[in-house]
């Protein structure tokens, strides 16, 4: 008898009843005797027929015995049709599921690759509710729910009351992490990243086509992964310090145009976060979602990170020098002494009310960076 297996060339969707039946059909035995033949009633083995009933490894096992081919070859036939069955019903559901794209960053997310970057319409939302959910890895909008908006918002510490777009948040921390994933290294070592932030503030005095690759690496050899990310609309986050792990620190930025002050700025205050307030994490659960334009800055650990930051930048031993920092050639002449861009004097200046904002800004320097 000729192998069934290489015999038929079934659609592999439909329930292995069917072949069942082209083989019956071709030995011209009826269902009844066939269900003689294997031990079934005639009415399981026309469920079985029908894809109403499961097919079994015992019923795989009969199947060889009386129709040929293998236990794995109807098995196949069974795991394929129900996978199909379930892929039907998640598309039913998705169609049920598309009023949860409304609270994503959908223009955001195409741009990153998340879905296909194709006009979005009512037709088309069913599709991208698959990717949408692998990109979070969640079953279900239910469980982004309880993730998110649920559960993540409760380790948040923010410094802006209006960040209140949990899908524009969502997205643009699971961007970060998926960024972060990519980073190998060891694990943090708290010593070796307070000595390497020294480092990292002489890399403030240069370009970012060179500063960037070499901040990447000091943070990754003292254990620390640091990512940018494209800002999202309405995520209102400048910067966030979170841990991946129990063993991994995160520091993730944002990329919109940053002058080099608040570039510099936002990088050593979310350090700060994860030198400071690691023991705060609760289980470092803790999210630090920080924004430089936010009024809302007045939580012990944000006053501490700040002082942090500027202190780091420039050493409170300099204080009394930064009245008499009012033209180009002065903060020009500071900034070599201590080591730092001109620019940073600038914004601390201006942070401090010392001189107007519309002063001394051609010190600053604004730049793009990349992700790598």
């Amino acid at each position: 008898m000729t192998n069934p297996g290489a015999l038929f060339r079934p659609d592999w969707v439909s329930p292995p009843g069917e072949t069942i039946l082209d083989l019956i059909e071709e030995r011209e035995w009826s269902q009844a005797e066939l269900a003689q033949r294997l031990g079934f009633s005639t009415k399981h083995l026309n469920q079985l027929i029908k894809g109403k009933a499961a097919l079994s490894e015992d019923a795989a096992l009969r199947l060889e015995r009386v129709l040929g081919s293998t236990a794995n070859f109807w098995l196949n036939r069974e795991v394929k049709y129900r996978e199909h069955l379930a892929r039907i019903e998640a598309q039913e559901r998705h169609q049920s599921w598309i009023g949860w794209l409304d609270k994503l960053p959908l223009d955001e997310l195409k741009k990153a690759g998340v879905i296909p970057n194709e006009r979005i319409t009512a037709k088309s939302k069913p599709s991208l509710v698959e990717p949408l959910l692998r990109f979070f890895c969640v079953a279900s909008p239910d469980q982004w729910e309880q993730r998110y908006n649920a559960g993540m918002q409760l380790a948040f510490r923010r410094t802006r009351s209006t960040q209140s777009d949990i899908g524009a948040i969502s997205s643009w921390l699971r961007l970060g992490e998926i960024e972060a994933e990519k980073i190998d290294g060891p694990n943090y070592n708290r010593a070796k990243f307070e000595k390497t932030l020294k480092s990292i503030r002489n890399l403030t005095t240069q370009p970012p086509e060179q500063f960037e690759p070499e901040l990447h690496r000091l943070c990754r050899e003292a254990g620390v992964a640091f990512v940018l990310v494209p800002s999202v609309p309405k995520a209102h986050v400048s910067g966030v310090a979170r841990w991946l792990n129990a063993h991994r620190p995160l520091i993730q930025l944002s990329l919109y145009g940053k002058t080099n002050d608040r570039f510099w700025f936002t990088f050593f205050h979310e350090a700060a976060h994860i030198l400071l307030h690691s023991e705060d994490f609760g289980e470092k659960k803790a999210i630090y979602l920080d924004d430089l334009n936010a009024d809302n800055q007045d939580s012990k650990e944000e006053q501490e990170a700040n002082q942090w930051a500027k202190e780091l930048l420039i050493p409170a031993i300099y204080n009394k020098q930064l009245p008499e920092l009012r033209s180009n050639d002065s903060v020009i002449r500071f900034a070599q002494t201590i080591g730092i861009h001109p620019g940073i004097v600038v914004g601390r200046l201006q942070h401090d009310g010392i001189i107007l904002p519309s002063w001394l800004n051609g010190l600053k320097v604004s730049f793009q960076l990349t992700k790598a």
